[in-house]
């Protein structure tokens, strides 16, 4: 447990510089960041692997901690997927932030009254939604 605890402070290093590189790049072209991420992002996430990997071998197989790096193993190409394209962000934050508020609006829906008023409040979460994604609303 003790190693965990001393190893802690490098991965979240490495994660917060991971962090810095798209603060840094945030609102560039997409072939812009594409570059940026290839020379600086990848190299620092084969380094939280190869940490993974070597703190893994130390492990018991069945431990909490064994199951959670094997699943984050398991989902490394889609972790670093955003190093492949410039347009997708490091994280779905953003996403499931907007997401969450569509579905809070949807829960207050069911108290609008008639069907009429509830199909009103989906269209008017479309054009919400649209707007918000620099989306035209008429295509």
């Amino acid at each position: 447990m003790r190693a965990t605890a001393e190893a802690t402070p490098y991965v979240l290093e490495l994660i917060g510089a991971l962090y810095g590189i798209e603060a840094n790049i945030r609102g560039a072209p997409p072939t812009e960041r594409l570059q940026v991420r290839q020379h600086q992002s990848l190299p620092i996430l084969y380094a939280v692997s190869a940490w993974l990997r070597h703190r893994n071998r130390a492990l018991p197989v069945k431990s909490e901690l064994a199951k959670a790096i094997n699943y984050s193993l398991s989902q490394w190409d889609a972790l670093v997927l955003y190093c492949e394209d410039g347009l997708i962000e490091i994280s779905n934050a953003l996403a499931e932030s907007t997401l969450r508020r569509v579905s809070l609006g949807s829960e207050s829906v069911f108290f609008v009254g008639s069907g009429r008023d509830t199909q009103w409040v989906a269209a008017m979460y479309s054009v919400i939604s649209c707007k918000v994604n620099d989306i035209d609303p008429n295509d």
